[in-house]
């Protein structure tokens, strides 16, 4: 999608002072729900407050079960109690993806498997799963009309069981270099089933027509897909992340572009076989990565995956709240910071959602 740098900066400050004004109310309430809980042990306490204070703020999907219903004629406050424990579900997930994919950190900050090692992390995730589909349980038939709630569970089912088919796939791809961009997408797809859900739900829940339903969804499922992608681009850009990619788990798809290229392939192998990996290496790999065009086909992905979105809502997102969603999703400027040749910056965090992706 065509947008200069300064509309792009203009459409992430429009989208998180949504953000704020959408999501911040739910999420301080699932923080307060979780937070309540009595739990004895010292150390899973502070580890389910530092995970809930410090690490977790994603505003991002609260908000967006608030707009979806909006775009659909419904009033989008009646989306928060079902925020609530969808996002519980979230952080939980999160929480097992961190384990699954051995990340001690994620964009300089301790995970709650890097804080507080393995067991309690496991057990911090499995409270907020529980606790989360607790509340959804409750929650669905009290606030959800009877017709529409087997619709609801269906639907949290599905995704959850997709998602854990794209963990077990992608486990496939760890440590291999012969990965097909093409392969690595479909997994990629599915791993996005948690945010088409969230806007399905919440076109369910607004009283969508099957049309707008089906729209929303498939606008989620986009959006998943771009946050997936955006993350993949930024973990190329950051030394740290792309060591931990290639040692510890698939690499994103910006390398697997560069691995195709007849240019950059036989260095990038012999490098990515060495043992073990500094920081030169890193940034060679980052190197190659960019003169190959590996970066420049993410963000062509990334902006196909944009328009799409928008032009899937552009008739009912009226107030154009989604478009700009999609959109601010898309940054880093790729074209601006990243270039071959020069040094690799790490993106500054206000420039981007906070909007966690399960990669």
């Amino acid at each position: 999608m065509k947008q200069t740098d300064r509309s792009q900066e203009e459409i992430v400050e429009q989208v998180q002072k949504l953000l704020e004004e959408r999501g911040r109310k739910a999420l301080e309430m699932a923080k307060k729900e979780m937070l309540q809980e009595k739990i004895e042990c010292k150390e899973v306490r502070e580890a389910l407050n530092y995970f809930m204070t410090e690490y977790w703020q994603d505003l991002a999907r609260p908000a967006l079960l608030s707009l979806c219903c909006e775009a659909v004629g419904g009033d989008p406050e009646a989306t928060i109690p079902i925020a609530i424990p969808l996002s519980l579900i979230s952080g939980g997930i999160d929480i097992h993806d961190d384990i699954i994919d051995q990340s001690e950190t994620k964009r300089s900050r301790f995970t709650v498997l890097g804080k507080f090692g393995k067991d309690i992390a496991l057990l911090v995730g499995d409270a907020l799963l529980l606790k989360g589909f607790t509340l959804l349980h409750d929650i669905v038939e009290k606030k959800v009309s009877t017709e529409k709630v087997s619709i609801v569970l269906e639907i949290v089912k599905r995704m959850f069981f997709e998602l854990g088919d794209a963990e077990a796939l992608e486990l496939r791809f760890r440590g291999q270099i012969n990965v097909a961009p093409e392969e690595y997408l479909n997994v990629m797809k599915k791993k996005a089933a948690d945010v088409e859900a969230l806007a399905r739900i919440s076109a369910i829940l607004g009283g969508g027509s099957d049309e707008e339903i089906e729209k929303l969804g498939n606008y989620g499922r986009l959006l998943g897909m771009i946050l997936i992608l955006r993350d993949d681009i930024l973990d190329t850009t950051d030394y740290a992340e792309t060591l931990h990619r290639i040692e510890k788990e698939c690499l994103p798809l910006p390398i697997l572009y560069a691995l195709q290229s007849d240019k950059t392939r036989s260095e990038l192998v012999s490098i990515i076989c060495r043992q073990p990996l500094t920081k030169r290496d890193a940034e060679n790999i980052q190197e190659n990565t960019a003169r190959s065009g590996g970066l420049e086909g993410s963000q062509k992905i990334l902006n196909e995956l944009a328009k799409d979105a928008c032009l899937i809502v552009q008739k009912i997102d009226k107030n154009g709240n989604l478009k700009a969603f999609a959109i601010a999703s898309c940054v880093p400027y790729l074209k601006k910071e990243i270039k071959a040749g020069k040094a690799f910056r790490r993106l500054e965090a206000k420039k981007r959602l906070e909007m966690h992706a399960y990669n």
